[in-house]
């Protein structure tokens, strides 16, 4: 059976491997516009990643893959369908915050930026003003065309 990836409502299941994976879910039942993705295989979820629509801009967020499907390609198909996604909703630049995966990140194309450059969109998402740390890598990719 091959993998499946879809838009899903969140859920306990994907709170716990948010949770799993040290990532916030407090925002995610109160009122953030987050668009989610699974990754599923037999009913199995293998992965999620979401994306906070604001306009011509995107945040990037929750990309969590349970430790035993880790360095499986899960994560990188999570981040290309969210990107494809964002791109045919309009979104020109996918911004993200990150602890522990830059380097994930740089491989995919993502660079560093200064948090003061972030536009208002993303610097008003709960995300950026106070759930990710002040130390977060702070990147973004450009995805329009």
């Amino acid at each position: 059976m091959t993998d499946s990836i879809q838009p899903i409502e969140p859920g306990r299941d994907i709170e716990a491997l948010l949770s799993a994976s040290g990532l916030p879910t407090a925002d995610l039942r109160d009122g953030a516009k987050v668009t989610l993705f699974a990754c599923t295989r037999d009913s199995q979820l293998r992965g999620v990643v979401g994306l906070e629509m604001r306009g011509q801009v995107a945040l990037l967020r929750s990309l969590a893959v349970p430790s035993p499907e880790r360095g499986s390609g899960i994560g990188a198909a999570l981040v290309s369908h969210a990107e494809q996604y964002a791109a045919r909703q309009g979104v020109d630049t996918i911004y993200l915050l990150t602890t522990t995966a830059a380097e994930f990140f740089e491989r995919r194309g993502y660079r560093h930026a200064s948090r003061e450059t972030a536009p208002a969109a993303i610097a008003g998402t709960s995300q950026f003003a106070g759930l990710c740390p002040s130390s977060s890598a702070f990147m973004a990719k450009p995805v329009g065309g």
